[in-house]
């Protein structure tokens, strides 16, 4: 298989970023696309909605549901989930994108921060999963696939920022948790992470950071294209890194991800 067309894909964030990336890279496919957001109104500060995303999709040749969603709320995706398969007719894939960054030591960090990493990452994945497993289960190559790094207990990853750590590692044992359970059930499994920093809106959380030495979204939108079209029997438990996947499938050039040719390039965090 290498086209996800016809499949229905359940994004979590997808109104922007990397998700956005994810729903466009499918959409060019043909495929059915649950945009699950919080943002439905224009924001001065964060450009992007449900509605232009799924405007997106559409242009594209993809099919779309501007669904807005806080993942925190459990009642909030179980009925997303019900709208999508109500419209689709089930659910193929879930991309769990929807992720709370602040990089910050514990004494700058407020617990209701603290909170909202916990809820939204790891939380986040894990009521989504479990709400989509159900219609997954019955789908004939299903994927989950979670931005989340390789696990790590390497110090130098905590003592920065404890409370983002512990929320995005949290999202890397949800995914090793699920892979075990439901990859002998035909259930890939999966966690996606890039190389290097990724330009989106996150990296104005990083202090220092140039978007010129990062790469765009779409080198983790092509990487995620080639782990979703993959044969989901057997292939689980897997911390996959985007420039690894992508030279697996043939690419050798790098350069048409970067925001600007020939500068350096910023490993993400969690990556030696």
């Amino acid at each position: 298989m290498s086209t996800l067309a016809g499949k229905t894909l359940f994004i979590t964030g997808a109104s922007r970023g990397i998700g956005l990336a994810i729903a466009r890279r499918a959409a060019r496919d043909g495929a059915n696309i649950a945009i699950a957001a919080k943002s439905s109104v224009p924001n001065p500060k964060l450009p992007g909605t449900i509605h232009t995303a799924a405007a997106d999709v559409e242009a594209l040749g993809g099919h779309a549901l501007a669904l807005q969603c806080d993942i925190r709320e459990e009642d909030q995706v179980r009925a997303a989930v019900a709208v999508a398969v109500d419209a689709f007719g089930g659910i193929d894939i879930l991309v769990n994108n929807a992720s709370a960054i602040w990089l910050r030591g514990t004494l700058d960090t407020p617990m209701k921060r603290f909170d909202l990493m916990q809820q939204v990452n790891a939380r986040g994945s894990f009521v989504c999963a479990q709400a989509c497993l159900p219609h997954l289960l019955q789908a004939p190559n299903p994927h989950i696939l979670t931005l989340a790094p390789p696990p790590s207990l390497a110090p130098k990853w905590w003592a920065p920022h404890t409370g983002y750590t512990l929320a995005k590692m949290g999202m890397s044992f949800v995914t090793l948790g699920l892979a075990a359970e439901f990859g002998p059930q035909g259930v890939a499994v999966n966690a996606l992470w890039p190389r290097t920093v990724i330009a989106t809106d996150a990296i104005n959380m990083i202090p220092g950071v140039d978007p010129r030495n990062c790469r765009t979204p779409e080198i983790v939108a092509d990487a995620a294209h080639a782990v979703l079209v993959h044969e989901a029997q057997g292939f689980s438990g897997r911390f996959l890194i985007d420039e690894e996947v992508l030279r697996e499938t043939g690419v050798q050039d790098f350069d048409r991800y970067a925001v600007e040719p020939g500068q350096p390039l910023l490993p993400d965090l969690f990556l030696d």
